[in-house]
């Protein structure tokens, strides 16, 4: 009987989500299934965050620019101009993702798990690796023989524990190369954690926390990288549309102007039409801009500080459209390495799939193909004209090598620069915050949070955290 009332009590706890991201929108489904009354608050017109599509059958060049700029983004190059994609319909028939977003782990990570809970009963389209090299590519990265020298040391990583991880979070990958990186496994330590973490400085990134994402693939048994077929757009709909039969609310396009916090406690929120209250409140979204809707006096001074200074990740993507691609590449993930670029980390790493370009993707119109890339830089050098045009040049020379006259066939290309890709690099001098704030009845969801895995996969495992 008390079991039940303690039950009923919580599940007539209102609870306020702020933003309607990955976070969010996982939060918001793991808890409306639990009962909850879940409101969401986006002040977007769409649901997704940073991990949104858009639907080129209707995005206006003006729509196009003003949702970068809400998200850290603009378009330094395309070809042709912006202008005339846009005046000649080009993008119609098309899903873009907001950025390059490809899932670590694929249909058995966390993104793809909690993707099948709500009903996304389609299979994530599955690839494996390969590497560029200068003639061609070898593909796949990791064959059969390295498998069985490397077999040794992948169940040394199977079966360690959490106490080993965590004696290897203070540990760079830098270091870790130095004792045990020989031959291919020294090229796969300079690759991997490079792109899971979109950080370039091995310095700076975390044994632990690497070999924790690469550990918990092993265990399941999951491809290294998967793609939803549709477009990331099909999973944050199929999320909201579950909130909803949980009796949840989604209010769009309308922004929290303030959180209201008495006594150390949230009681609830503001925009601009009225107050709400609320018995808990998530906040989804960069947490460096937090204290925009909160005040800082409610805080501590170190507190505030510490979530100002934190930093995230950057990149140069690009999406090209082609007429014609060679089968052979269609399907593949190719990963490239470019040595002593004068950049931080001095070897920059960067990805070209073709794993939207498979037909099921459902993502471009028939007879075309669209290639998804990026490459790998600090937030700072997302921000330098002159530096951004060396990585365009680094992408389309990988792309050449695979599609020699990729010019002849390009429909169209498209290169977004963004300067906050993980809201939280996970590196380590960068510690991520707790999901738990210091104010009562306060959290944090989202990928900017101290949760296993890295971007999307760590946004729905800060929201399983919360909901548990």
């Amino acid at each position: 009987m008390i079991f039940v009332l303690v039950y009923i009590t919580m599940c007539n706890k209102k609870i306020c989500i702020i933003g309607a991201g990955i976070g969010g929108l996982s939060a918001g489904f793991l808890l409306s299934r639990k009962g909850f009354d879940v409101t969401i608050f986006e002040k977007e017109k769409f649901v997704g965050g940073r991990a949104t599509s858009l639907d080129g059958n209707k995005l206006s060049l003006k729509q196009y620019r003003n949702i970068l700029s809400s998200y850290n983004m603009a378009v330094p190059f395309s070809d042709p101009s912006l202008e005339e994609i846009f005046n000649k319909e080009m993008l119609k028939g098309y899903r873009l993702d907001l950025g390059f977003h490809s899932i670590e782990g694929g249909t058995m990570s966390d993104f793809g798990r909690i993707s099948q809970e709500v009903g996304y009963n389609k299979k994530m389209l599955g690839t494996r690796l390969a590497l560029i090299t200068e003639d061609g590519f070898d593909y796949p990265i990791v064959k059969f023989k390295d498998k069985i020298r490397f077999l040794p040391d992948i169940l040394r990583l199977v079966y360690s524990g959490e106490k080993t991880m965590k004696n290897l979070d203070s540990v760079s990958i830098a270091e870790t190369i130095e004792k045990h990186g020989k031959g291919r496994m020294k090229l796969i330590l300079e690759l991997l954690p490079r792109v899971t973490t979109t950080v370039n400085d091995l310095t700076k990134i975390s044994t632990g926390e690497s070999f924790r994402a690469s550990q918990s693939n092993l265990k399941r048994g999951s491809s290294p990288v998967g793609y939803p077929i549709g477009g990331l757009g099909t999973i944050n709909n199929a999320l909201a549309g579950e909130i909803k039969n949980n009796n949840g609310h989604i209010f769009l396009d309308n922004e929290v102007k303030k959180i209201l916090i008495e006594n150390k406690k949230a009681i609830g929120i503001e925009t601009k039409e009225k107050e709400y209250n609320f018995d808990i409140i998530i906040y989804n979204g960069l947490v460096q801009n937090f204290f925009n809707i909160a005040d800082e006096d409610h805080f501590l001074k170190d507190y505030v500080k510490y979530l100002k200074s934190l930093k995230g990740t950057g990149s140069l993507c690009a999406y090209y459209s082609f007429r014609n691609i060679d089968p052979t590449l269609i399907g593949k993930s190719f990963l490239f390495i470019e040595r002593n670029v004068g950049l931080t980390g001095k070897d920059i790493v960067g990805m070209i799939e073709f794993v939207t370009a498979v037909p099921e993707a459902d993502i471009s119109p028939k007879g075309s193909f669209i290639v998804q890339s990026y490459v790998i830089c600090t937030p700072e050098e997302a921000k330098s004209k002159q530096i951004l045009i060396k990585l365009k040049e680094i992408l389309d020379k990988n792309l050449k090598i695979l599609i020699p006259d990729y010019k002849k066939q390009l429909i169209w290309a498209i290169y977004p620069v963004i300067w906050h890709l993980d809201g939280v690099a996970k590196t380590i001098d960068n510690k991520k915050p707790d999901i738990k704030t210091p104010i009562k009845n306060l959290y944090f969801v989202g990928d900017c949070v101290k949760a296993p895995g890295i971007g999307i996969n760590c946004a729905v495992n800060s929201a399983k955290m919360l909901s548990e």
